[in-house]
């Protein structure tokens, strides 16, 4: 797996420190084994680039993002060990991280405010209206004149940053899974 680390002149603590990590699927009674020993920390500002293709690079987000589980070693997570937490879990994805799907899971019939405007109303930290919230969202994001688009009748870019709107509030922890692929 080929990590790359770029530093922004923030600097910090650590947000997320993997420690020996091994990840395996069970079928039957063959284990098949998918990441061995990684280790990585990154701290505040960073950003972290894992480029290689086909380095299992999907499993390691889902891990950090607490979509899955690890088979040994531990995840941290501004301290919290993801193996030690279970109702605080969605407390923790709702709060501290940001995933943004390499599929980018939109509802299909729904526009892009529409699209926008779901996650939005989730999200119980906002002081803002959330139809006000999601307007403003996708101005930032120079969407304004593709608001009422449906996502097939979006470029590749605007579906990304329709994608992204939602999130732009300073998740603590944003991970993209190939966010320069093609939806």
């Amino acid at each position: 797996m080929n990590i790359i680390k770029n530093s922004l002149p923030e600097g910090g603590f650590h947000i997320v420190k993997v420690s020996n990590v091994r990840k395996s699927y069970v079928l039957g009674s063959l284990e098949i084994p998918t990441l061995s020993d990684i280790n990585l920390k990154t701290e505040r500002g960073e950003l972290l680039d894992i480029a290689q293709s086909g380095s299992e690079k999907s499993t390691l987000v889902n891990l950090i993002d607490c979509r899955n589980r690890i088979t040994e070693g531990q995840v941290l997570v501004r301290g919290h060990d993801l193996n030690k937490i279970d109702q605080e879990l969605a407390l923790l994805w709702e709060t501290e991280i940001c995933f943004v799907f390499q599929t980018l899971n939109f509802v299909p019939r729904l526009t892009a405010f529409e699209n926008v405007l779901l996650p939005t109303f989730a999200n119980s930290r906002s002081n803002i209206a959330p139809t006000k919230h999601a307007r403003e969202l996708l101005e930032v994001m120079e969407l304004r004149n593709r608001m009422h688009h449906k996502p097939g009748k979006l470029s590749g870019g605007q579906s990304q940053r329709v994608s992204i709107a939602p999130h732009i509030n300073d998740p603590v922890i944003f991970l993209a899974n190939e966010p320069t692929g093609k939806p």
